[in-house]
């Protein structure tokens, strides 16, 4: 059977966030990144000829890096960092340093570590979550960019 795919990549599928990743047990910086979002999903064509209309597609998209959009991203289980949220503020301790932000400019992930491959995996599972009612969509495809010529993409099946 023939399988389709569409492709949404726009200029406003952009989110400005400050993030600071572990690696080797080491923290670099906190710094910030003007990320871009691609997505491509697959599937059989529905009674419309359409794997997913694009508007619904690019409106979804939208939403899910609005989401994102001028926070800080903080993973949740990262084993180097310790969170703390009182006064409306989140104290992160990771090593020898130590951050206090007010809570309504962070985000906290349930990921790990906030490298774009996990970001990219995030926004599959949070695309996944909102289209989980149109049952010809066979696959996804995320590309999340840091910077231009610098990005990771992650695929997951969806049936």
């Amino acid at each position: 059977m023939p399988n389709f795919k569409i492709h949404v990549s726009k200029d406003y599928l952009v989110f400005c966030a400050a993030h600071f990743v572990t690696y080797d047990g080491v923290c670099e910086p906190l710094h910030g990144h003007n990320y871009r979002a691609g997505v491509t999903v697959e599937g059989d064509l529905q009674d419309d000829h359409f794997v997913l209309n694009f508007v619904t597609l690019k409106r979804l998209m939208r939403k899910l890096v609005d989401q994102l959009d001028h926070l800080t991203l903080l993973p949740a289980t990262n084993p180097y960092f310790r969170l703390t949220h009182a006064n409306d503020e989140i104290t992160v301790d990771v090593g020898d340093r130590r951050y206090v932000l007010p809570e309504a400019d962070v985000l906290v992930l349930p990921i790990p570590n906030t490298t774009a491959e996990l970001l990219a995996q995030y926004l599959a599972g949070q695309l996944r979550v909102e289209l989980r009612d149109v049952p010809n969509l066979t696959a996804c495809e995320m590309t999340v960019d840091e910077v231009q010529g610098q990005s990771a993409t992650y695929r997951e099946a969806w049936r």
